[in-house]
């Protein structure tokens, strides 16, 4: 099957949020073990070790990143069953990522929010593509279907450029 642009990015004061969502026929508290549990986050993004509270910080493997690096994340906020909020830095820049479960006709759904500040929008055109993956990843993890290959999600940079310039053009 075929990668799938799904996210937008929105504009927030001088930055921007990249949306990215999810539906599940899962209901939302299965979805939150899913996504907040080692053992379960590491069948879709990788496991994490340490204390996951506020102002802790954990311990995460990338697992479906080439050599499986570990890196470290700042738990900011956790509002269980429906949100939490990590910080990290790398090479890269800063990152600070929101997920959130919500009930929803059906099951639930699960949003990734990558808070962007101003000098850092560009980001969503690199981005974007990878939230996709993961979150894809998360589906296949949850259905039993077939773990995608990243190499598909490439194609998807030229729907984030233009969400990356339409966000510019509309300040």
């Amino acid at each position: 099957m075929p990668a799938t642009a799904t996210g937008r990015l929105v504009r927030r004061g001088d930055g921007a949020d990249l949306l990215i969502d999810r539906q599940f026929s899962e209901p939302a508290a299965e979805m939150w073990a899913a996504v907040t549990r080692s053992e379960r986050t590491a069948a879709w993004f990788g496991p994490w070790s340490g204390t996951a509270a506020p102002g802790n910080t954990i311990h995460v493997q990338m697992r479906f990143e080439d050599g499986e690096p570990w890196m470290d994340m700042t738990v900011e906020e956790c509002e269980p069953p429906d949100r939490y909020v990590l910080s990290s830095s790398d090479d890269f820049g800063s990152w600070l990522m929101e997920l959130q479960v919500a009930a929803a006709p059906g099951g639930c759904r699960v949003r990734l929010i990558q808070h962007l500040d101003s000098s850092s929008v560009a980001l969503a055109a690199d981005t974007g593509p990878g939230w996709e993956y993961y979150l894809d990843l998360l589906v296949a993890a949850r259905s039993g279907g077939p773990r995608p290959e990243f190499d598909g999600y490439l194609e998807l940079k030229g729907h984030y450029e233009s969400e990356v310039a339409r966000v510019a053009g509309a300040r």
